[in-house]
């Protein structure tokens, strides 16, 4: 079977079309830690990034703080046909932590319900101990089944794992 041909425009509006993800960050110990979160994605216009707002004092932070790289994971499941394994893009990166007070991603957050309840019912006081988490990716996103049929993907498991490059003006 010929791989089809799919940019990075293609799974750009993937990843816009979700707000859920898992990311991955690396205990103290060196274990790995999963957790799932709610992202925002950066304006087309600017360098590619996902963003996250959580606090201070949960471990996925404090991890973060300890070591910047991290995986992130973001699933789309086949409601109907429940026997498929979901499609998956994967973005690794490094994350740089900014202050919660920032107007720009407040905008960013704003732009969807489901985000926008997230940072409007934070008072003054809870704010001080939240931050955002900048997710800046390598060049590389893994992708498993995103684009493809669900059935073209029956000869075999691996049939549907590709990768697509961020533009480097995206970088």
């Amino acid at each position: 079977m010929k791989k089809k041909k799919i940019d990075f425009s293609f799974i750009e509006n993937m990843i816009r079309s979700k707000t859920f993800g898992i990311i991955n960050t690396i205990n103290q110990d060196g274990t790995p830690h999963s957790t799932g979160v709610l992202y925002a994605v950066s304006p087309t216009e600017s360098k590619f990034a996902l963003y996250v707002v959580t606090s201070t004092k949960y471990k996925k932070a404090k991890n973060i703080k300890r070591n910047p790289q991290v995986s992130f994971i973001i699933t789309y499941p086949h409601h109907h046909i429940r026997f498929a394994p979901s499609s998956t893009i994967t973005i690794n990166g490094k994350v740089e932590i900014l202050p919660f007070q920032n107007e720009e991603l407040l905008a960013i957050f704003s732009e969807k319900r489901v985000l926008r309840m997230i940072t409007k019912h934070l008072d003054s006081e809870e704010a001080e101990n939240y931050i955002f988490l900048k997710i800046i990716p390598t060049p590389k996103v893994h992708v498993y089944g995103v684009g493809y049929n669900i059935f073209a993907l029956r000869k075999g498991h691996t049939e549907g794992g590709y990768s697509v490059n961020i533009p480097e003006k995206r970088l």
